[in-house]
């Protein structure tokens, strides 16, 4: 019984000095590093080009979206009137183009026609008149003044013979090149017009350039939107990241292309990351600063990882553990 108990305590003793020894052992071992990161994702806002008030959002928080699917419309009574008067002015230069093509009337050829025979007439009548005069005036029944007076009426009604002849070609010639080239580009001019207002009305009506989730909708129907102000966010799951502040004298643990495992507390699962960028210029740590001894500070670099394998758990801001 005596070495019973004799062999009961030394193997006391034993766990207890052994206790002691685990105890100093693990009292100056180095603690493991652990670095706390988070989830980002891609963000995307969409807006408007134009001003004006929000009529519908079709779109709910939480609802996933794809390219193409519309969003929100916006009423716009101004464009809708800068669009009529568009239409109306391009209406106004095809009317005038089409004038310029077809020519004069044909009522005003034959007015001006018949303006040019009228001189016509009236030249071959002062003719004659002149040569009476002249023929008395060589038998010296008139005198000179009426000759002279003869003479100038029939160069006149030369003159009014032959504005009337041009006036009479110009009619059937119709508009010049140049005036129908005009007129073709100010018809160009007015569809142009037409184009911007009614890709202008295509605005009234959003639709999403990108695939995502809705993370927040900033502006309801009846609000007022202002040119460019974001209505709706959409998240990108599908292109998403965990970001680290690294010090600098654990960076070599992170370089491009490395491998780790990671925890994310909010799914109680451990992922596999992949480091995929390492920010090329560095931060102050001002959190934590090396020893005196030392005699410098430490700098603090951002490091990117992307999940080895695609998750649907993720969710921006949940946390991510890594132990060094």
């Amino acid at each position: 019984m005596k070495q019973l108990k004799t062999l009961f305590l030394a193997l006391a003793v034993i766990g207890i000095i052994s206790l002691i020894s685990y105890s100093f052992y693990s009292a100056y071992q180095p603690k493991p590093v652990r670095l706390q990161g988070q989830i980002e994702a891609q963000q995307y806002t969409i807006s408007s080009k134009i001003a004006g008030r929000i009529d519908q959002v079709l779109v709910k928080k939480g609802e996933l979206i794809n390219k193409g699917d519309p969003v929100f419309t916006i009423l716009s009574p101004e464009i809708e009137a800068k669009l009529e008067q568009a239409v109306a002015n391009k209406e106004a230069a095809s009317a005038m183009a089409l004038q310029s093509v077809r020519g004069t009337r044909i009522q005003h050829i034959k007015a001006a026609n018949d303006q040019w025979k009228k001189a016509e007439a009236a030249t071959h009548l002062m003719e004659k008149t002149y040569q009476r005069v002249q023929s008395l005036f060589n038998d010296g029944v008139v005198a000179e003044q009426k000759r002279d007076e003869a003479l100038t009426k029939w160069e006149a009604a030369k003159y009014t013979e032959s504005a009337a002849l041009q006036m009479y070609q110009m009619a059937k010639e119709g508009a010049r090149s140049e005036t129908k080239l005009a007129a073709a580009e100010k018809v160009k001019m007015a569809e142009g017009a037409v184009a911007e207002v009614r890709a202008y009305a295509e605005e009234t009506k959003i639709k999403s350039w990108f695939h995502g989730e809705v993370s927040q909708i900033l502006l309801n129907s009846g609000e007022l939107a202002p040119q460019g102000f974001p209505v709706v966010t959409v998240t990108d799951m599908q292109d998403m990241w965990a970001i680290f502040n690294v010090r600098e004298d654990y960076l070599k643990q992170f370089r491009k292309g490395d491998r780790f495992n990671a925890y994310l507390p909010a799914i109680d699962e451990t992922i596999e990351f992949e480091v995929t960028h390492v920010a090329v210029m560095g931060d102050f740590a001002t959190w934590r600063t090396t020893d005196a001894s030392q005699g410098f500070d430490l700098r603090t670099f951002e490091v990117e990882a992307v999940p080895v394998v695609a998750a649907n758990k993720f969710r921006v801001g949940m946390s991510v553990i890594v132990e060094l």
